[in-house]
């Protein structure tokens, strides 16, 4: 077991490893001049040489994606639980929801930076929008999946809606919603980054996706990789935390994580 656990640990750093050494074989042979394609070693060459601006809007980046995901998983779980409690709430609503999920963060951030006139707001609003209906479709999906065996004896012994949310329903969701829990998370990155792009915000107080367009404006193409390679980055460690979260919570009972 130890032995294939390590195996599973190396399998995906071997590949990236050789993924990389690959692209910095091919700028090198092939003599790719930076400005078209630049060599991972002068990625994280710039990287470390950039790292001081690049960081602060990093950060401004991790920020609104963890608020805005923190939004969707609490609006998505309250929503769910009144869904599946009331299900006339669901019928009524649930197609708001689906509005929101298939009109594009691209089209709407301009609409909503003018009403607002304030940046963050907007790219906390175009996160939180690509971020929510994953948490709900998958939280409703986990509460509908509980034992109806389980729910019919509750309900015979007297249990109320709050006694059967708590103890049969939210329980038999966490699978899904630790799923969409993982989905919400990296769109919600990609939210903020697209909205940012959209909105074309700019100066110190900004993201990454106003780095890479100012890298790209300039034709500062290896600085340009750098602020990529932090959100990728981010979007990694995002999925990273919330697998480890899965194995906590799951791994010792659920048929998934065994």
């Amino acid at each position: 077991m130890a032995e294939r656990r390590r195996l599973a640990l190396l399998l995906p750093i071997a590949s990236v490893l050789l993924g990389l050494l690959a692209w910095e074989a091919a700028v090198h042979i092939w003599k790719i001049p930076p400005y078209l394609l630049p060599a991972p070693s002068l990625v994280l060459r710039t990287l470390a040489e950039n790292f001081g601006s690049l960081a602060a809007s990093w950060w401004i980046t991790v920020r609104i994606t963890f608020t805005a995901l923190a939004l969707a998983v609490g609006t998505g779980v309250v929503l769910a639980a009144v869904f599946v409690l009331l299900p006339f709430t669901e019928r009524a609503f649930f197609p708001w929801a689906v509005i929101l999920q298939v009109t594009p963060v691209i089209a709407v951030a301009p609409l909503i930076f003018i009403l607002t006139d304030d940046t963050t707001a907007t790219l906390l609003l175009c996160a939180w929008l690509v971020a929510f209906f994953p948490m709900l479709s998958n939280t409703v999906a986990g509460l509908r999946s509980a034992d109806p065996g389980l729910r019919d004896l509750m309900r015979l012994y007297g249990a109320g809606r709050w006694q059967l949310l708590r103890h049969l329903l939210l329980p038999a969701a966490l699978p899904d919603f630790l799923a969409g829990l993982r989905i919400a998370s990296g769109l919600s990155l990609v939210g903020a980054v697209v909205a940012e792009f959209t909105a074309g915000a700019a100066g110190r107080e900004s993201g990454l996706a106003s780095r890479i367009l100012e890298a790209s404006f300039r034709t500062e193409i290896p600085k340009m990789f750098a602020a990529l390679l932090l959100v990728s980055l981010t979007g990694l460690l995002l999925y990273g935390l919330f697998e480890w979260l899965t194995r906590r919570l799951l791994g010792g009972w659920h048929a998934s994580q065994r």
